[in-house]
């Protein structure tokens, strides 16, 4: 893979702070094979198209060579119907409708309780980081409270959860040692998550983690190690996307004072507001983890079976075809259909949950920060390219009002 194509330049840390213009120049070549084999698909009616089509696999064990190993056991992102759907049925059982339809709309008041407390501890202050200080811990504690996580053990956690993220992504060079890393992290915290899957064993709670253990249906329930791979996902997936919609909602609003205080006077403009932010600035900029286990034939190119698909869907969302004057934040966007949250068998789990606590933070951040501004603009950027956000978003503020 030369640096020159759009792709590779997207990938390389100095295009974190605005890949827009690279996603653009990517677009004019909807479905573009890399050196490496790997076909990038980056126009929203082709990513759709292929994010439903069963002959594109999401199983790691599809991608790799005869002589490397699988990592973890799969959680159910990393599998095919009819496997991923089982997992998935028992793992939403305890999440959403219609089993358990009123646990995360009964998260509201916690999430708010927290979201005050956070608010209040900048109170004193006249500058924050709103990444450290208010999008990183909200979420953590969320999904932590949810699986049954011991609030003392939520710093190591995240530790681990971000070696993983880090070494997620597209490209060849340095896929090996990617994947002796995450296997190396991912060990530890599959070793913790058995303890505490072995602790609600002999004593369940209410927690998601007990529901896993404890529940047996028509289709029987989880092994021990689906137990814990379901649980690796939900905890990883389960924060390190919502930190990015938050910080990078925060700094879209701050860009576009004049939204900002729109949303100050209309605090009902924040759920389409949202939703267009996980368009315009979404959380997960790519999908690198599937493969064709067939020839595809797409917008005029075959893709050959065996070959590495990534998913622009950042670009996608900003297709012209889609939808007008895309590179334009505009909250009230009428018929706002985006990728933020991909699509497909694979739609993202917790996408009910994270709305949440978007809507709750970034409201609160609005009515309570009183004249907010950004230090430093761009921020610094996470290394990741596949879940991008700032790593630090340092405002300066002239007070922050009660709860």
């Amino acid at each position: 893979m030369t640096s020159h194509s759009a792709f590779e330049r997207i990938l390389e840390p100095s295009g974190r702070a605005d890949p827009y213009p690279l996603f653009a120049e990517l677009r004019k070549t909807p479905v573009a094979r890399q050196e490496d084999g790997t076909y990038v698909v980056s126009t929203y009616r082709e990513i759709v198209e292929l994010l439903h089509d069963p002959r594109v696999s999401s199983d790691r064990r599809n991608r790799l060579s005869t002589d490397e190993a699988p990592d973890m056991t799969p959680s159910f992102i990393g599998l095919d119907p009819p496997e991923h759907d089982r997992l998935r049925r028992l793992a939403v059982r305890h999440f959403g409708p219609p089993h358990s339809p009123g646990t995360v709309d009964g998260l509201r008041p916690a999430c708010l309780r927290l979201t005050t407390e956070l608010i209040d501890g900048i109170a004193g202050k006249r500058r924050a980081d709103l990444v450290d200080e208010v999008a990183y811990p909200l979420p953590v504690a969320m999904i932590c409270r949810l699986l049954g996580v011991p609030e003392e053990d939520e710093p190591q956690f995240h530790a681990w959860a971000d070696q993983i993220i880090e070494t997620l992504g597209p490209g060849e060079e340095d896929r090996a040692e990617r994947e002796r890393e995450r296997q190396a992290v991912g060990l530890k915290l599959e070793g913790y998550l058995a303890g505490l899957a072995e602790d609600r064993r002999r004593q369940p709670g209410e927690d998601m983690l007990s529901g896993f253990i404890t529940y047996r249906g028509p289709e029987g329930g989880m092994t021990p190690q689906e137990v814990v791979s379901t649980a690796v996902l939900l905890l990883i997936a389960g924060h390190e996307t919502t930190i990015n919609l938050i910080a990078n909602g925060m700094l879209t609003l701050l860009r576009h004072p004049d939204q900002l205080e729109r949303l100050r006077a209309e605090p009902g403009l924040i759920v389409p507001a949202v939703e267009e932010l996980l368009r315009y600035e979404p959380p997960v900029q790519l999908v690198s983890s599937r493969v064709a286990l067939a020839d595809i034939t797409i917008a005029g190119t075959t893709i050959p079976a065996g070959s590495p698909i990534v998913l622009a869907l950042a670009a996608g969302s900003r297709d012209p075809a889609h939808g007008p004057d895309p590179d334009r934040f505009d909250p009230c966007r009428a018929r706002n259909e985006h990728l933020g949250f991909g699509g497909g068998v694979h739609y993202c789990f917790g996408a009910p949950l994270a709305r949440i606590e978007a809507q709750i933070v970034l409201a609160e951040l609005v009515r309570r920060l009183r004249r907010p501004r950004l230090l430093a603009d761009p921020p610094p950027y996470r290394p990741s390219p596949v879940l991008r956000g700032p790593r630090h978003l340092l405002i300066e503020y002239d007070g922050v009002d009660p709860a």
